[in-house]
């Protein structure tokens, strides 16, 4: 688990669960391999721009609308590159980032589908385990995030 989300569990006094998978490289065979719904495992998308980084944070079901959230910042957001994420997350692996981007300096959106889950799932920094939580606490967990609607899908 990476040291940033401990740090933010233990500050929250979160109730939570680890539940380990054999190593998945995607949001998708993440899901399968845990045998999690997909519309309850989110998936953490780092977005930039000339102003710095935004993050999105969405079921693994959907896929970001970028307008939506062109209209909500009034920045032009693009996804990151992949390298720029090793610098920013040092203490996750690439493509298993969790969901408190707010911990790491970072405007955060959290769709509002998401929200409504009553459970949900979430990396914890790396390919090989999540953190399961009820919504409640998943909700004090990103109190920082703005919920929103910026997602379809796929």
């Amino acid at each position: 688990m990476s040291a940033t989300l401990q740090d933010c569990l233990r500050q929250k006094s979160s109730r939570y669960e680890v539940v380990n998978h054999p190593h998945s490289d995607t949001s998708m065979q993440t899901a399968a391999a845990a045998h999690v719904p997909g519309d309850r495992l989110a998936k953490t998308v780092l977005l930039e721009d000339d102003n710095g980084y935004v993050a999105a944070v969405l079921p693994t079901t959907q896929a970001v609308r970028l307008t939506d959230l062109w209209a909500r910042t009034g920045r032009h957001l693009v996804l990151a590159k992949e390298n720029e994420l090793r610098k920013l997350f040092t203490d996750c692996d690439t493509g298993a980032l969790p969901p408190v981007c707010m911990a790491y300096g970072m405007q955060t959106f959290l769709e509002q589908d998401l929200a409504l889950e009553p459970e949900v799932y979430f990396e914890a920094g790396d390919h090989e385990a999540l953190i399961h939580m009820e919504q409640r606490e998943f909700l004090s967990l990103m109190e920082a995030a703005e919920i929103a609607h910026f997602s379809y899908r796929m």
